[in-house]
């Protein structure tokens, strides 16, 4: 018997020991992975192209150079970001439904994107990624960000309600200063591609609070 209680003492310390590690969540890490400004963006409606390519320099040549455009008298801006993550070469490009670059794989288009005015535009793509319940802060942003989730399970929150998200599929984006929490809601590790389109003379970021 007091062999029994000794064991018993020591399973429940030790439950105890586990109980504050178990409780603890992990963090959910946000990277920049490319950006860039342009001060006018495409026609609208747009929307964001995910593609794949062999390598990251064949990524990087298919980006369009900036040119002249006699019809409208002004530079037409190439809209797209090259980067690697996950393994893979990835092509994001802001612009028409239906469009596709040479060389490269479609892998998803998510939008229409909400509109936003702005002097000047910031395009960014961002890698999050975090272990089973790992989540952002509450925050906005001065424009619209719309995800591409490439393993595990998404979970936003906002004042709408709560939306998931799987591995291979998308989640457009809500209007410019829309209050959300972004979490892994599934139980493997989530990565994401997060791409942006917000306006650049404003903070990136801003603390908000979800009622």
């Amino acid at each position: 018997m007091k062999q029994l209680l000794i064991g018993m003492l020591v399973w429940v310390s030790g439950l105890c020991m586990l109980q504050p590690a178990a409780a603890a969540e992990g963090v959910y890490v946000v990277k920049p992975v490319a950006e860039k400004k342009v001060k006018q963006l495409p026609a609208g409606p747009l929307y964001w192209r995910v593609e794949n390519f062999p390598t990251l320099a064949q990524a990087q040549a298919a980006i369009p150079p900036d040119r002249w455009n006699p019809d409208t008298v002004s530079h037409d801006v190439a809209t797209s970001l090259a980067t690697e993550v996950a393994g893979k070469a990835w092509l994001l490009t802001l612009g028409p439904k239906g469009g596709s670059t040479p060389g490269g794989t479609k892998v998803a288009e998510i939008g229409p994107v909400p509109a936003i005015t702005a002097p000047e535009y910031l395009l960014r793509v961002n890698y999050g990624s975090g272990p089973p319940g790992a989540k952002t802060p509450q925050h906005t942003h001065p424009g619209s960000e719309a995800f591409y989730v490439v393993a595990g399970r998404l979970g936003q929150r906002t004042p709408h309600g709560v939306n998931h998200v799987e591995a291979g599929h998308t989640m457009n984006g809500h209007p410019a200063d829309m209050p959300m929490e972004v979490f892994n809601s599934g139980t493997t590790e989530l990565a994401a591609l997060i791409m942006f389109v917000v306006d650049a003379t404003k903070p990136f970021s801003s603390p908000a609070k979800l009622h």
